[in-house]
């Protein structure tokens, strides 16, 4: 099931897209017309605490309204809607593992190195087709990396990597845009990949279950339609068990919790000369069974 989180009429919602139809079930207002599930969630992050026992409620919610008379009434034409995160804000900061591919690590100067975590702000998340300033009088380097989310479900602390896939709800994109020169002047990074809207996810989550080995995705990112980045979730050097596993040994993973797998190579700063973002460009992240992530740079 692919899920987004959207604004309607200055009401914040979320729901499954519509199968075959650009547009996107209002599951609130089945609800509330049909009486299907008590205590529904008010977020999507609220929802997958829940799990898998979540969508099949929405699934339930779903095939009531398509028996409707009036199934349009239920459901909105993604023209007509504004796009969020499908997370609009992670219960803490949003996770990335840092030089999780070979060959990112190796064009950035180095070579892949135990494990790296560091953290955007959760203020930094933005949806799809959002538009990002270019924070011209705060950086020069402005740079893309399109990468892999994991959104976490149930969550846990101190959880076995052959337990790690209980905890995770879905997928969805991630561009972890960073200001380079901010990352190299700081010594850290959590300043650098922190400027407001530097971390669009979307367009959707996809449900685990329609994903059936995440390290086997094709992930690209283009920059006005010139492919800088075309790498494999394969490549990965940290697998998600992996990833999962080592993070809540230290920290209790928490429904809606966001965690960036990672960028292949080819971003901004490893070409020669250097590719970095520039007003007027747009961005597209695509990977398959998801989707693609659009940002446009203001």
């Amino acid at each position: 099931m692919k899920l987004l989180s959207y604004r309607y009429q200055q009401q914040e919602k979320f729901g499954p897209k519509v199968k075959k139809e650009e547009a996107v079930w209002d599951v609130q207002k089945i609800n509330d017309t049909f009486q299907v599930v008590s205590d529904f969630p008010t977020s999507l992050a609220q929802g997958a605490a829940k799990g898998m026992d979540f969508v099949e409620q929405l699934r339930k919610l779903v095939k009531q309204a398509e028996g409707h008379p009036e199934a349009d009434t239920f459901k909105y034409a993604f023209s007509d809607i504004e796009w969020l995160s499908p997370i609009p804000r992670t219960p803490k900061n949003v996770f990335a593992i840092g030089k999780n591919y070979a060959d990112h690590a190796k064009e950035m100067g180095g070579e892949a190195i135990d494990f790296v975590v560091f953290t955007k702000s959760p203020t930094a998340i933005v949806g799809d087709e959002a538009t990002v300033s270019a924070h011209s009088q705060t950086t020069e380097q402005l740079d893309y990396e399109g990468e892999l989310a994991v959104v976490i479900g149930k969550g846990g602390k101190n959880i076995p990597e052959r337990m790690a896939f209980d905890a995770v709800f879905g997928y969805t994109i991630g561009n972890d845009i960073t200001a380079r020169d901010l990352q190299k002047n700081h010594q850290q990074y959590f300043l650098g990949k922190s400027l407001e809207g530097s971390c669009p996810l979307g367009p959707y989550v996809v449900t685990k279950d329609e994903l059936a080995n995440p390290h086997e995705l094709t992930v690209v990112t283009k920059v006005n339609d010139e492919i800088r980045q075309n790498g494999k979730t394969s490549d990965m050097v940290y697998s998600i068990e992996q990833i999962i596993s080592k993070l809540s040994a230290v920290v209790e993973l928490e429904p809606g919790d966001v965690i960036l797998t990672g960028t292949p190579a080819g971003v901004g700063k490893g070409f020669t000369p250097p590719k970095f973002l520039a007003s007027g460009d747009t961005v597209k992240v695509s990977i398959e069974g998801i989707g693609t992530l659009v940002t446009h740079i203001d």
